[in-house]
């Protein structure tokens, strides 16, 4: 066994770098990756020459390579619009909706956005009907902000 292992170390190599693509997929900030291109030139280096000193150099080298020179231009590529990006309840603000309850003047009703039903009050002092189509201006804690379309 030990035999086999010395004369296939790119085979090891190759198994830690395809640990790394896996490992990889589960967190998405390039760095894992590097540490697999990194394993992919020891097993390179490993078809060269038979010493481990001169693998784990190789492998150095290029896991910091692309540590500091192709991890940014990735992540870069990969993630150039994160910032624009809403989510959570700030994802509303610009939605259409519906009216199901109507929203008194100074009061509030309730408005259906994509099956989900919000508190909703009327921007000015206009009441709007059921029915009637709102647009979301902002929302504050779980109440939006509506305007008739």
């Amino acid at each position: 066994m030990i035999g086999f292992i010395s004369d296939n170390v790119w085979l090891i190599w190759a198994l830690i770098s395809l640990l790394c693509l896996v490992l990889e997929l589960t967190s998405g900030d390039f760095f894992i990756i590097s540490l697999g291109a990194g394993c992919v030139g020891g097993a390179i280096a490993s078809a060269f020459s038979d010493s481990i000193v001169i693998q784990v150099i190789v492998f150095a080298i290029v896991s910091l390579v692309s540590v500091f020179y192709v991890r940014p231009m990735a992540l870069k590529f990969f993630h150039r619009d994160v910032n624009k990006r809403l989510s959570n309840a700030d994802a509303i603000v610009g939605r259409t909706g519906v009216v199901t309850e109507a929203i008194a003047a100074d009061g509030f009703g309730r408005v259906q956005i994509d099956g989900d039903s919000w508190k909703a009050q009327a921007s000015g002092n206009n009441g709007i009907d059921v029915g009637a189509k709102v647009r979301v201006l902002r929302i504050d804690s779980i109440i939006l902000t509506v305007e008739k379309e």
